[in-house]
């Protein structure tokens, strides 16, 4: 999808950076990106965290696939192309929120390398944490929340991933989880203990209670 941009428009530097932020905040902000098949428990994952995160008065937000496809992307389909764009999109907004001082949580199926890949440039690397969770295609049918498996089995919906799209393994996450090898709170204190590494949140309040 491209577009001409005007010569006439210049980054403002506002008098607020993110240092100052994260002074306030309590936290360095950071992207945490859940990738993996649709009913792998990448959203289930990331609204816990995020409530964890929540409790303990941290500033953190979460995007969420479908919610996104309701308003921003909203006039997306599922060709590569628009799940590229889709992704670059919400890469932007991560950005966006990054800059504000936030944890952002974002849980998509992005099943793209490159795309993913294009997300950890634009944010930064260092700010960047890619979180794979790793649960078979064989569960992700057998839960089908949603229903949309047997949708695509029967040939309802195309270019769904693990079906007739593929799914590019991420090559280096730093971290994977499995919610079929494991129960939600355990991948949660995974991706806690992880991300008091990353930017020293207050781990202790979660993995307590």
């Amino acid at each position: 999808m491209k577009t001409t941009q005007s010569e006439n428009i210049f980054w403002q530097k506002t008098q607020v950076d993110r240092s100052e932020r994260a002074k306030l905040f309590g936290h360095q902000a950071k992207v945490l990106w859940f990738t993996g098949l649709s009913g792998s428990g990448k959203s289930t994952i990331a609204f816990s965290v995020e409530k964890a995160l929540y409790s303990a008065d941290h500033a953190v937000y979460l995007l969420d696939g479908d919610n996104v496809r309701h308003g921003l992307c909203k006039d997306l389909g599922f060709s590569p192309a628009d799940r590229s764009e889709n992704i670059r999109r919400i890469g932007e907004v991560a950005k966006l929120m990054l800059d504000a001082g936030l944890l952002v949580l974002c849980a998509f199926v992005s099943p793209y390398q490159a795309d993913r890949d294009q997300v950890r440039s634009l944010v930064g690397k260092q700010d960047f944490i890619e979180i794979f969770v790793e649960t078979p295609l064989s569960v992700c049918e057998e839960r089908d929340v949603k229903g949309l498996y047997a949708r695509a089995r029967a040939g309802e919906i195309a270019s769904f991933t693990g079906i007739s799209s593929p799914y590019e393994l991420p090559k280096k996450p730093d971290l994977v989880v499995n919610t079929h090898t494991s129960n939600i709170k355990t991948c949660v204190q995974q991706v806690l203990q992880l991300l008091d590494k990353k930017c020293a949140i207050k781990r202790q309040i979660f993995l307590s209670e």
